[in-house]
Formats: C-alpha cells, sequence, structure tokens
C-alpha cells in the first residue's frame, strides 16, 4: 500500500503560523528585524571582540602555568614553594599528587570554546602531557599536568577566563529588546484600537445599531477613513429620513383615492351588496397590497436595537397566529435574549408563520441558544420547497403562490440579514419545510 503524500505548500504553513489579528502581525513586522539584527551584533561582538578576549585570557593563565612549571623544573626541590606562590599571586588551587599517573579524561558533555582556547594555549607553553576539564564545582576549570614524580593539579577560578563584559552586553541587549517591544506594543496598540473601533462601528451600523459619529484616533490615514465613515453615516441618515418622509406621502396619496372610492360604493344606492362586497373586497386588498409595498421599500426604518426577550416575542406572534387558525406549538426557554428591533422582527416572523400556515396544517416553532449565536427553528408539515427554487423564493417578488406578491419571505431575509443573521431554507425532518434562522447571540 502506497501513501501518497502531497505537495508541501510552505505559504499555507506560514499562513497558519502567523497571527491573523493586525496588531499580532503589525507587532511581529517589528519584531522579527530586531531580532535578526540583534542577532547578528550578538554574533559580531562574540566571533570577534569577545572571541579574541577569551584567547588572550587564555593564553595568559596558561602563560602562568608554563612558567610555574618551569620554575619547578628547574629546582624540584622549591616545588612547594612554587605552588604556594602560584596560589598566592595567580589565585590558582593547586595540588600535587605523588606517584600518580595521568590518565585521560573523557571529553566534558557540552564541551564550550574557553577550555577549547585554554588546552590551545597550554600546548605552546607546557611541554607535558595534561588534560583540561571543568572541575565539579563550577566556578573553577581543573588543568591536570604531569610530571616526573606524580600530578600537579591546578583549579583556575572561571572569573580568570571568562569577562564580565559579555554578561552585562547581554543583558544590554535583551533589556533593549524588551524595551523596543514594550514601546512598539503601546505604540501599535492605540494605532489599531482606531481600526478596532472603525471595524465595530461598522459592524454595528450594518446590523441599525446607530451608535452615533466615531471619534477619530489614530495615524492620519486611519482618520480620513473614520471621518469618512462618519460621513457615509450621515448621507445613509438623511436618504432614510427622506426615503421615510417620501413613503409616508406615497401612503397617504394612494389611500385617499382609495378612502373616497369606499365612501362613493357605499353612497351608491343602486349597486346591490353582492357588488358592493365584491368592491370593498376588492379596495381591502388593493390596501393590503400597498401595505406590503411600502413596508418592502421602508425597510426597517427608524427602530433601534434592544435587548428583547425572544421568547415572549415568539409567544405574541404564535397566539396571533393560534387565531388567525394556524395549529401552532411553541418550544422555547424561559430565558434567551438576543438584540433586536422587535417590530421588525415581529414582521419578519410573522411572515415566515404566516407562509407556513398558508401551505401546512401543522407548525412548530422552537428557538434556543447554540453556541454564540441563537437559533430559531420553524417547521410545517406543507409539501416544502424544491432546494433548485429556495434561493430563488428569497428575492422580491418571486412567489410560487397565484395570487402572491412575492414579498413575504424577501421582506423577512432583508430583516434577519439586518440583525447580522441568516436564514436557510431546509428539509423538515418527516417532511415538510423546516425555515432555520441564525441570529447573533
Amino acid at each position: 500500500m502506497k501513501i501518497r503524500l502531497g505537495p508541501l505548500q510552505p505559504e499555507r504553513i506560514l499562513r497558519k503560523l502567523l497571527p491573523r489579528g493586525l496588531f499580532g502581525r503589525s507587532l511581529l513586522i517589528v519584531l522579527v528585524p530586531m531580532m535578526v539584527l540583534q542577532g547578528v551584533a550578538l554574533q559580531i561582538f562574540y566571533g570577534t571582540h569577545l572571541d579574541e578576549l577569551s584567547r588572550r585570557l587564555a593564553g595568559a593563565v596558561a602563560g602562568e602555568i608554563g612558567f610555574m612549571i618551569d620554575q619547578i623544573d628547574r629546582d624540584p626541590t622549591r616545588r612547594t614553594l612554587v605552588m604556594q606562590e602560584a596560589d598566592l599571586h595567580f589565585t590558582f588551587h593547586t595540588v600535587f599528587i605523588h606517584n600518580q599517573i595521568l590518565r585521560h579524561l573523557p571529553p566534558p558533555d557540552a564541551p564550550g570554546p574557553v577550555d577549547t582556547d585554554l588546552a590551545r594555549a597550554l600546548v605552546q607553553d607546557v611541554h607535558r602531557p595534561f588534560n583540561v576539564a571543568w572541575h565539579e564545582h563550577a566556578g573553577f576549570l581543573r588543568v591536570n599536568i604531569q610530571m616526573a614524580d606524580g600530578v600537579i593539579s591546578i583549579d583556575v577560578p572561571r572569573k580568570r577566563l571568562f569577562i564580565g563584559t559579555f554578561y552585562l552586553f547581554l543583558i544590554w541587549l535583551i533589556g533593549s529588546a524588551l524595551l523596543l517591544v514594550i514601546l512598539a506594543a503601546l505604540f501599535l496598540r492605540t494605532q489599531v484600537r482606531g481600526i478596532k473601533r472603525l471595524a465595530e462601528a461598522a459592524e454595528a451600523f450594518g446590523m441599525g445599531r446607530d451608535n452615533g459619529p466615531i471619534r477619530p484616533e489614530g495615524a492620519i490615514e486611519v482618520r480620513r477613513a473614520a471621518t469618512a465613515f462618519n460621513r457615509m453615516q450621515e448621507r445613509l441618515r438623511r436618504f432614510l429620513s427622506q426615503r421615510t418622509t417620501m413613503l409616508a406621502g406615497v401612503s397617504h396619496d394612494l389611500r385617499t383615492p382609495l378612502t373616497r372610492l369606499r365612501l362613493a360604493l357605499a353612497m351608491q344606492p343602486s349597486v346591490s351588496p353582492d357588488d358592493l362586497q365584491d368592491m370593498e373586497s376588492d379596495i381591502a386588498e388593493m390596501e393590503h397590497l400597498i401595505g406590503i409595498y411600502l413596508n418592502f421599500a421602508r425597510g426597517e426604518g427608524s427602530e433601534q436595537a434592544v435587548p428583547s426577550e425572544l421568547p415572549a416575542l415568539l409567544e405574541e406572534i404564535c397566539a396571533a397566529a393560534k387565531r388567525a387558525g394556524a395549529v401552532i406549538s411553541l418550544s422555547t426557554p424561559e430565558a434567551l435574549t438576543a438584540t433586536l428591533r422587535p417590530e421588525a422582527m415581529r414582521r419578519a416572523l410573522t411572515n415566515l408563520i404566516e407562509n407556513a400556515r398558508r401551505h401546512a396544517s401543522q407548525i412548530w416553532v422552537s428557538a434556543a441558544r447554540s453556541g454564540a449565536s441563537i437559533q430559531i427553528l420553524i417547521d410545517d408539515d406543507g409539501p416544502g420547497i424544491p432546494a433548485q427554487k429556495r434561493e430563488t423564493l428569497l428575492k422580491p417578488f418571486e412567489s410560487e403562490d397565484p395570487g402572491g406578491t412575492g414579498l413575504g419571505l424577501a421582506i423577512a431575509r432583508d430583516i434577519i440579514v439586518a440583525h447580522g443573521g441568516h436564514i436557510y431554507l431546509l428539509d423538515r425532518p418527516g417532511g415538510g419545510l423546516r425555515v432555520s434562522i441564525d441570529l447573533p447571540g
């Protein structure tokens, strides 16, 4: 059995590793060049300055050890005195082990440049067998040198081989990096805050929550975007106000002739009661159609979104549907709060339930919280809607009913989308139609 692995896609892997937010990505733009620059600076410092100083320190210690061995070789009787003088002046700790034969020690677990530099220097200054290893105490480096009658063990203080400025440089490097990160984070957070507020204001305005103009802040480009958004809000408010005023006038102008026509019919004695009833029915239907068209054109109007108890709203809508002859059952939790335009959402849900009542004998309505959203289900046992027609029927003036206006589902969809939600027409388990509504929680 062969397993085929797809081609590696570095771009996709990199995209997953990168922060998704603007703040994280902006901070990364600052951090990566800074880390590369400081890494190069550390390498230059360590590879040139520090490495040279380490070799010089190791050479000085090796020279002192070589001088001590030369003095002992010249006069072995002065060995003890020479070792004492070396301990005093060179800060060594020397011990002579009689009749000891030097064995090669295993290499240390983590050999470093310091003991390597010292070993190389000792080769030039000490012409005897030796080995170098870190002492069991971290503060010393042990040098064992084979003599004619034993081994001299020399513990060299660690500070003789290390330069303290390395740690100062490292602390300065890390400290300056942290300070730069903090300053960059504070600066970037201020810049990103303006963009986040702009995005939140745009989302709120798109869902119908008019929170007023936002205060421009941040970089000049962000300020220009915020100012342009405030102007756009003002233009939209003015447009909606003008449209509402115009629609109110259209409603008045259309209903006035219909009212006069109804009064004229009532004053005609020659018209039979049956004809009069048919004409009044036609006039009522015309008024109903005008109301539907005006509601669709008016949209959500100026109603503000407020926290609302969804179970209470659904109970009122279902009670009205029962009075109209619907067989309907409702299932909701006791408390389920959502930010809604109550009258707009009432109109949307009423349209959906009325559509179900015209095509089904039984309706089931339920609402529940689903993760971060609220789900409303309207099920019926009617004939359902073919899958290929569902998206079409959500558009204005599309209807399968011969006498329908095709605006009920369109109005419902527009209202739900304006709330930041989604509406889906699905198959109900067991047959019929399921209308699924997802609203922000």
